[in-house]
């Protein structure tokens, strides 16, 4: 009995099933064949391709599937698609190439690297480039907030440059856009690392060709500096606010310091008795202790401070095992009490306080307005650029190894 034979697509559509497996040969694809399989329950039934051939390093010739017909929405391959895949396996198999290893390779490789997703290698960035860092915390905060929130079970591979651009336009258009200028950094640094480890199948970033000026707008250095009506309202919305934020808001204003600095401070740092605060080398910015005069009004309210049996960090929720976490809420609601308490201000004076606003401002800025309101105050600028933490700079920082702490007191 002759073989049975196709050779057109409509010949294909149309072979019907057996009782048992049988097989049809392709005339226009040598050692291409069909094997057509019998009917489920369900009335349906399966036209597999099939390579009939001496796969290298077998002595024999042996049949190997590589896909189903596809048909009525279902399956793997056109007929035409799988004449062209077998020519493929047909050329491997000539160069001594097993097209079913290489197969087996393909999907392991395309598996393992939907495995090596943007959260897993994310953390590994964290633990082994930013810890340790003097702004370790705040990226790791930014990171885990706008990053790891998007591209979580993302495979890093797949990450493409339009991704980068619909996430850092997204957070300028809050608007942020110094947030997205910092995130947009860290993403280009996290890609970087990547590629320099040579681990993760990445020879270029999807932020190559990016210019952060061209998709966020120029990075202009931050001018906000609180009013005197916003630095009362500031003051008396942070009595509200209560431990550990209040007071925290609190002593920001009134020493100037990083938000860092005074966060995570903690009671070993402190000398009461001598009025003096040490920030150590390994928090401050230029890995030297920096000296914090303090004044009554910083002394009242460390004074008022609940004091811990499990840590010492002035700041917690942990009973100062760690120090505190979560601004971003706690800024929300302090710029919602100051807000009110401008409105309230404005009352008082027979103002309209429909018409009080509250420019947008960061945690930052008081830096800024600690620093220009000494100037204002005429003060020594060296003196003054201490008491914010900017260490000595040129020949000052070798041979002028005065501290300058009553001079930062009085400033």
């Amino acid at each position: 009995m002759p073989a049975r034979t196709f050779s057109t697509d409509r010949e294909l559509k149309a072979l019907k099933p057996s009782d048992k497996h049988y097989d049809v040969k392709d005339e226009k694809a040598r050692n291409h064949i069909v094997r057509v399989g019998p009917e489920n329950a369900k009335g349906e039934f399966r036209r597999t391709f099939c390579l009939v051939t001496r796969f290298p390093g077998s002595k024999n010739p042996t049949r190997h599937a590589f896909g189903e017909y596809k048909v009525n929405g279902k399956g793997d391959l056109t007929l035409e698609e799988a004449r062209e895949l077998a020519g493929e396996w047909r050329a491997m198999i000539r160069k001594n190439v097993d097209p079913r290893e290489a197969g087996r390779r393909e999907k392991t490789e395309a598996s393992r690297k939907r495995d090596v997703t943007f959260g897993a290698v994310i953390e590994e960035y964290l633990a082994r480039h930013v810890v340790g860092q003097r702004k370790a915390k705040d990226v790791e905060r930014e990171i885990r907030s706008e990053l790891i929130e998007s591209w979580q079970n993302k495979p890093i591979s797949e990450i493409t440059r339009g991704d980068v651009v619909e996430l850092v336009e997204a957070i300028a258009d809050r608007p942020a856009p110094y947030h997205a200028h910092n995130v947009f950094g860290h993403i280009r640094t996290f890609f970087n690392w990547c590629i320099d480890r040579g681990k993760y199948d990445l020879e270029t970033s999807p932020c190559d060709r990016l210019k952060p000026a061209r998709l966020i707008g120029a990075k202009k250095p931050r001018q906000r500096v609180l009013t005197d009506d916003e630095l009362l309202a500031f003051s008396r919305t942070a009595d509200r606010l209560g431990y550990p934020f209040g007071p925290m808001f609190k002593l920001l204003v009134l020493t100037g310091q990083r938000k860092s600095e005074v966060a995570e401070a903690r009671w070993r740092e402190f000398n009461l008795d001598r009025s003096i605060w040490t920030v150590p080398p390994e928090r401050f910015k230029s890995d030297s202790s920096h000296l914090v005069p303090l004044t009554d009004d910083v002394l009242a309210v460390l004074r008022a401070l609940p004091r811990f049996k499990k840590g010492d960090h002035l700041f917690s929720t942990t009973f100062g095992e760690k120090p505190v976490s979560g601004f971003s809420k706690a800024k929300a609601r302090l710029d919602r009490l100051i807000l009110r308490t401008l409105k309230a201000l404005a009352r008082t004076r027979g103002e309209d306080p429909a018409k009080v606003t509250l420019p947008p401002f960061v945690i930052h800025d008081i830096r800024r307005t600690m620093r220009t309101r000494l100037s204002g105050l005429k003060v020594q600028e060296r003196v003054a650029e201490m008491v914010i933490g900017h260490g000595k700079k040129g020949l000052a920082r070798v041979y002028d190894q005065h501290e300058f702490a009553d001079e930062m007191r009085e400033a």
